[in-house]
C-alpha cells in the first residue's frame, strides 16, 4: 500500500489528492522528515518511524496558514484539486528561502500541474505568503 493510500483510507486524511499515481503531477505533495515528496511514490511501510505532515497540519488554532490564506484571497484556488500540493511544495520552497525570485518559485512548482490556472495568481500567492511570512 503506498503512502498516500493509507494517508487517505486508513487515517482519513483526504487533502493529500490522488492524481496520476505516478509522481508526475505533484498532487499528492507531502512532506516526510521535513522534505517534500510525492506520496505516491512512497510504500506507507516506508513511513514508519519517521514524521509525516499533510497539509492538515498546516493550520494551527482554527487558523490558516499563510500560504492557504495567500492561495484565497489571491483567488489561487479554482477547482482545488492541486491545491494542497502546490502549497505543500511552496512551503518546502519558503522554509528554505525566505524572499524566493519568481523563477525560483516556478522552478520550485514545476513538479507541481494545474489544469484550471495559467499558474499567475499561484505565482501571485505564495509571493504573498512569502511576503506575510517575513513580517
Amino acid at each position: 500500500m503506498t503512502l498516500l493510500d493509507f494517508l487517505r483510507e486508513e487515517l482519513g486524511l483526504k487533502g493529500t489528492k490522488k492524481g496520476c499515481d505516478s509522481g508526475q503531477c505533484g498532487a499528492c505533495t507531502i512532506f516526510m522528515d521535513g522534505k517534500a515528496v510525492n506520496a505516491c511514490l512512497v510504500l506507507a511501510v516506508q513511513a514508519a518511524g519517521r514524521e509525516v505532515m499533510t497539509i492538515e497540519a498546516l493550520s494551527s488554532d482554527g487558523r490558516l496558514h499563510p500560504l492557504q490564506e495567500a492561495f484565497v484571497e489571491e483567488g489561487a484556488v479554482q477547482c482545488g484539486f492541486c491545491t494542497p500540493g502546490m502549497i505543500m511544495s511552496a512551503k518546502a520552497l519558503l522554509d528554505e528561502k525566505k524572499e524566493p525570485s519568481e523563477e525560483e518559485i516556478r522552478k520550485a512548482l514545476s513538479g507541481n500541474l494545474c489544469r484550471c490556472t495559467g499558474y499567475v495568481k499561484i505565482v501571485k500567492a505564495v509571493r504573498k505568503a512569502a511576503s506575510l511570512m517575513r513580517t
